[in-house]
């Protein structure tokens, strides 16, 4: 039987909730399968950092080069900088295995009452490709007379033609791949007009390779309006570090609640392992409470799934997740009911044991 090796890290916050929830469903779902997983857990985060000085070990990438997936919850603590959070964990991942495409899909699930009057589920249903190595979140820049009146900080948007290549040829095979091949490049040349020009001219270039894929290009500011006030026009979407992250979160919003949303940090050249985690991050408010919802990381294990190559098992998972979203007493709070994290977790493996009875029927 074929065994994956699996990273689970919780993190901070609602993260040590949702994550053993993925585990739980995945563990649900390979008794029914023709797979296991082994996992291991890694209690990296805001609580590692008090006791150590750091969000994770200096080697810990090793101790996660061998596995086929990473499980992620959140990187966030009350009590610790958000730039150290998010730069001594998630990017540290991110850069160090150069996951360099981050994708988030988007669309309404049965039961969800989204926002947006007269939208209907087929007018939104997007996938946003998210630059995830460089850009806004580089990295480069600094601070230097620090606590003096001439103080000054910079932070660098920095574009490379391989970075800018490889995440637009990625995000064009990807439209080539839905039914609509329709990509929208999303950018802010107008304004930046060194890094996002080349940006626009490198879309130009590689268009060229895929002549069915249908694009346009939209200034970000615009875009929040398009998503807004023409849904139905948007398919595949492509941004930068910064925009995609900005973007993306408004996406989970119009399609109900950040709660759902899914999201693939990937490797697509397989050098490294890929990781999956919900974008709500740490939901300082209700961590502890088992209110939180685990639906995105269930939909995360779903692009596990298929990153895999279990197409199967992850339509499987989908249309269970589908199931239970679309039954108002299993809604979590944040889509306006009263279910617990546990409820909906257990709603969902019940219905994984009923596909093994069906199939023993």
């Amino acid at each position: 039987m074929k065994t994956y090796k699996i990273a689970c890290i919780p993190g901070d916050g609602i993260g040590k909730e949702v994550v053993p929830a993925g585990q739980t469903v995945l563990e649900a779902l390979s008794a029914v399968s023709s797979f296991q997983f082994d996992f291991e857990n890694f209690g990296w985060g805001g609580d590692w950092y008090r006791a150590h000085g750091e969000m994770m070990p200096a080697d810990g990438l090793d101790a996660l080069r061998d596995k086929d997936a990473i499980l992620f919850g959140s990187a966030g603590d009350a009590d610790i900088p958000d730039h150290i959070t998010l730069w001594g964990l998630r990017l540290k991942i991110c850069q160090g295995f150069d996951q360099y495409a981050n994708v988030r899909p988007t669309r309404i699930l049965p039961g969800i009452d989204g926002p947006l009057k007269r939208c209907t589920p087929e007018q939104l249903d997007w996938v946003i490709v998210r630059e995830n190595s460089e850009g806004e979140y580089s990295g480069v820049g600094g601070r230097v007379h620090q606590g003096h009146p001439i103080e000054a900080a910079t932070d660098l948007s920095m574009m490379t033609r391989a970075g800018v290549e490889r995440i637009m040829r990625f995000a064009f095979k990807l439209a080539q791949s839905r039914p609509r091949k329709l990509l929208t490049v999303v950018t802010k040349s107008n304004a930046q007009r060194h890094a996002m020009v080349m940006w626009d001219e490198i879309a130009v270039q590689v268009s060229q390779e895929f002549p069915d894929v249908s694009w346009d290009k939209e200034l970000v500011d615009a875009c929040t309006a398009r998503m807004v006030n023409r849904p139905a026009t948007l398919d595949t979407l492509v941004a930068t570090n910064l925009h995609a992250d900005i973007l993306s979160d408004l996406a989970a919003a119009l399609a109900g609640s950040l709660g759902i949303a899914p999201t693939g940090n990937i490797d697509p050249e397989r050098r490294y392992p890929s990781m999956f985690e919900p974008i709500h991050g740490s939901a300082f408010d209700i961590m502890g409470k088992g209110l939180a919802n685990p639906v995105g990381t269930f939909w995360s294990c779903v692009m596990l799934l298929e990153h895999l190559g279990e197409a199967e098992a992850a339509a499987t998972l989908m249309g269970i997740i589908e199931q239970v979203t679309a039954d108002p007493s299993l809604h979590t709070g944040d889509l306006g009911g009263k279910a617990t994290t546990d409820q909906v977790t257990q709603a969902v493996c019940d219905r994984i044991a009923g596909v093994q009875q069906r199939k023993a029927a």
